[in-house]
């Protein structure tokens, strides 16, 4: 039986057995003993002081008496402040690593019968993906992974925001100032050309506000932007020279957001467009009108009155008829539902969005959609570079793609100091560079957790001796170059009884895998199993450094050693892969 649920069971048992009172095993709180005190778990015995009518000390001391009498895997207790400390037996510990050794996929959990959806990226036609887009698709990717990790059948998805004036601004500064140029004649990707018109636009804008004020007329609008609000006219009335063009700088943009989804190493298994679902809520506003969810205002505009729900009045049908972001989002919740049938449906969106989704789960539920307490906003903070804020109307973005080769830049200058991959040429050098850069970028973004803000600092991501990717990597390497070292190896481990301290901490480390996956799942926090990942990884080092493993003492020894370098590399590999980072064959 795995350990913590052994120490609940037997936790339950005792309390019932000393103090005649019922207790559920969820209620144990088990979690491993703090470095500074001896013992390997550590029990709360606070939650069942009022049924014993004794005090946390010496309750603790009861049940450490009773435990140990009474289960042959806990052979001794300490007793800090009413928190019991229990030692495990030596041989579990050797019995424990045989038994995930031979796991071929140790951590992950078998098919619950649930499916999610997570929704992530979902950028804008009007230009390229930049470094906000980064976290929120390296979010979306690793939630996605751990989902599938802990058991769901995931699909992921994305809605492409595809029309729009803000759309027909680079459309019209292309079909102005263009010349015809294409990504093929300009060897540029599409998406980068068209982000190039969308700043050309907003700096002509710009310009004509300004001339404008000058000449006292602040209240007309610039000529340009009532060409762009014709062009979106003529598009929704699918005037087919604008719907061509549309069509035309779309796909470049698509062809460079699939170059920039490769290099991150993500995929979707759906897309949704906006110019597709813009119009899907209007069936379910005429429902709900007729259930009492929406009303209408004299001017014929429907709205919803949630302040009961503190989130005040909003509107969801204008009065001439035309959607709102919430009546699209309605209609795509349920075609999503029509398409998968999902349990979970995640919204992987910035923190400025809040209230959106806020409104709009209180509008499902209040439809009484079946899916509804199912929906989920991983709301994130935003990125932040030590230059400062980002605006990609001014062309101030960090463009993803540049970023991406900035940090590969730095991994390889790093290793070429360090000559880390010297025994390495050609492509499979180049590889590994890729391999560390990238891993520096995901890490550094994915370990603070979600909610916060971050800054996002390219050289800190790549220190070696940082927590960082490539120290996580670099840990990994070490495994395989102790096992390398050992050559074939077939020792017999289990008469060995004597774990050392540096090995008990990576045992339970490693035992704490499967649950952090849940615990992610749960939390909807991929920075969970970033900072296992390095945790791990600090202690194999630890360990590595105090601990002779090919010079052991005794042959069983060696081996133990040797399985569980063995396991700290597979399990560190399959933390990485959860959160998409690849491990290099040498650093």
């Amino acid at each position: 039986m795995e350990i913590t649920q052994l120490i609940k069971e037997a936790v339950a048992k005792a309390v019932s057995e000393l103090y005649q009172h019922t207790v559920q095993e969820s209620e144990v709180q088990v979690a491993p003993t703090r470095k500074e005190f001896e013992g390997d778990y550590t029990i709360v015995v606070f939650p069942f002081t009022r049924a014993a009518k004794k005090a946390p000390p010496v309750l603790a001391e009861e049940l450490g008496n009773h435990l140990t009498e009474n289960v042959d895997d806990i052979t001794g207790f300490n007793v800090i402040k009413g928190f019991l400390n229990l030692t495990i037996s030596e041989t579990y510990w050797t019995k424990f690593l045989l038994s995930v050794s031979a796991q071929e996929n140790y951590g992950t959990h078998a098919s619950n019968g649930k499916k999610a959806v997570v929704e992530f990226s979902s950028p804008n036609t009007n230009k390229p993906l930049h470094l906000g887009h980064i976290r929120n698709i390296l979010l979306g990717w690793s939630m996605s992974q751990i989902l599938d990790a802990a058991g769901y059948d995931v699909n992921r998805v994305q809605i492409i925001n595809d029309r729009g004036v803000h759309i027909c601004k680079s459309m019209l500064a292309w079909q102005k100032y263009g010349e015809g140029n294409t990504p093929e004649s300009l060897n540029r990707k599409g998406d980068h050309l068209v982000g190039e018109y969308y700043v050309v636009y907003n700096n002509e804008e710009k310009e004509q506000r300004a001339a404008l004020k000058a000449a006292g007329d602040s209240d007309t609008e610039p000529q340009i932007l009532q060409e762009a609000r014709e062009m979106l006219r003529k598009w929704e009335a699918n005037d087919p020279e604008i719907r061509q063009l549309w069509e035309t700088m779309n796909g470049w943009v698509y062809s460079g957001f699939n170059e920039t989804y490769g290099n991150l190493g993500v995929s979707f298994d759906k897309l949704y467009y906006e110019s597709k679902t813009y119009l899907l809520g209007k069936d379910m506003i005429e429902k709900g009108l007729e259930k009492g969810v929406f009303y209408k205002e004299t001017d014929g505009s429907v709205w919803t009155d949630l302040t009961d729900a503190k989130l005040d009045k909003k509107i969801v049908l204008r009065s001439d008829g035309t959607s709102v972001y919430v009546t699209q989002d309605l209609g795509t919740a349920q075609e999503r539902y029509k398409d998968f049938q999902m349990d979970k449906s995640i919204y992987v969106v910035g923190d400025e969005q809040d209230y959106h989704f806020n409104v709009l789960f209180e509008i499902l539920k209040r439809l009484g959609e079946s899916y509804a307490d199912g929906l989920y906003h991983l709301s994130y903070g935003m990125v932040e570079l030590p230059s400062g804020k980002m605006k990609s109307r001014e062309g101030t973005v960090v463009d993803a793609d540049d970023l991406m080769k900035e940090v590969v830049a730095i991994a390889r200058e790093e290793s070429l100091e360090r000559g880390d991959v010297s025994g390495l040429t050609g492509e499979r050098q180049q590889e590994a560079w890729r391999r560390i850069g990238m891993a520096a970028l995901k890490f550094h973004m994915i370990r603070v957790t979600p909610r916060k803000k971050m800054l996002f600092d390219p050289k800190e991501s790549v220190d070696i001796q940082g927590q960082s990717g490539p120290f996580v990597q670099y840990s990994y390497v070490r495994t395989k170059s102790v096992l390398a070292k050992a050559g074939d190896w077939d020792i017999d481990i289990s008469g060995y009884k004597t774990p050392q301290p540096q090995e008990k901490e990576l045992l339970i480390l490693i035992r704490k895998y499967p649950d952090t996956i849940l615990e992610a799942a749960k939390n909807y926090d991929p920075s969970l199993i970033a900072n296992y990942a390095y945790e791990l990884a600090k202690s194999y080092n630890k360990f590595f450094h105090d601990i002779p493993i090919l010079r052991a003492e005794t042959e069983a020894g060696k081996g133990f050693r040797l399985t569980l370098t063995q396991m700290v590399g597979r399990v560190l590999t399959s933390a990485l892969d959860l959160l998409g980072i690849e491990v290099p064959e040498r650093m």
